[in-house]
């Protein structure tokens, strides 16, 4: 178990929605929180609302998608805060288009958010969270799309990616002090439906990167974000994971029966092969 009271973290997509949640429910456990996002203006705000409550709390801009920038945010914590124990990679956008929609520029920009920032995240943070000895975690933000491929398909991948990401480092950092916990949430009440706000100029004239407004599932996901969940409860999730290694976090149960009708397809694949020799 590891008590987030006095240690470190680096929050990306921290300047609102879960990724403000997280950062405030750390700092209020006694966390030090360095919040990094790409929107000058929310990341002051955030910053501002938390140091009223005394937390130790610092901003710094990027664009998580070009490693680079990632580089130099990191290069600001420690510079800050001389260590850091924990990363949460939970920069996100929705979108990418759908079958016979979709465009270079939108795989490009939502592979690089959602997908490639968890990459490169680890890369730069791994070594600095091993560099101390005290141990750590690392928490990546993917999706209930994550385990059941249900939005566009470019965002399906991207989160299925940091599933397996994640999964699969748990089992490589556990020996070097690094717990991994890969979040997957529901419906939570975040701007993500407004991820067009934030396309960067490179790829300038991106169509309306999840659904026109005319478009009913657009409706739909409006309606399930107003009435999801309040991002503090899930930054409070999280906080106790990180205190207890979860594997996986969930925020509701909501998902459940469609996760168990992908895994009784995948046991019925099985099931229809078990009885057959294969060819040699």
């Amino acid at each position: 178990m590891m008590d987030v009271a006095g240690k470190t973290a680096f929050v990306t997509g921290a300047a609102s929605g879960i990724g403000l949640g997280i950062a405030t429910a750390l700092a209020q456990a006694g966390a030090k929180v360095m919040l990094c996002d790409i929107e000058q203006e929310a990341l002051d705000a955030a910053v501002a609302a938390l140091k009223k409550s005394n937390a130790d709390v610092e901003g710094v801009i990027a664009d998580v998608s070009l490693k680079a920038q990632l580089q130099a945010a990191a290069d600001a914590t420690i510079a800050r805060y001389g260590r850091v124990h924990i990363l949460v990679n939970n920069a996100g956008v929705g979108g990418g288009g759908g079958y016979g929609e979709w465009t270079d520029a939108s795989w490009d920009w939502v592979i690089g958010v959602n997908l490639m920032s968890v990459v490169w995240g680890i890369e730069i943070f791994g070594p600095l969270i091993e560099s101390h000895g005290e141990g750590g975690q690392i928490v990546n933000t993917a999706s209930m799309a994550g385990l059941v491929a249900a939005v566009a398909p470019g965002y399906n991948a991207t989160k299925y990616g940091v599933v397996a990401l994640s999964e699969g480092l748990r089992m490589a950092l556990a020996p070097r002090g690094i717990g991994v916990s890969v979040l997957c949430p529901g419906w939570v009440r975040t701007r993500i439906l407004e991820s067009e706000r934030n396309v960067p100029d490179r790829y300038a004239g991106l169509e309306r990167p999840l659904a026109k407004d005319d478009d009913p599932f657009r409706a739909m996901v409006e309606t399930a974000i107003k009435e999801g969940v309040d991002p503090l409860y899930v930054g409070e999730l999280v906080c106790e994971a990180i205190e207890n290694d979860w594997p996986y976090i969930f925020t509701d149960a909501m998902f459940e029966a469609g996760v168990d009708m992908r895994f009784a397809a995948i046991k019925a694949g099985f099931d229809r092969i078990r009885d057959r020799v294969p060819r040699r």
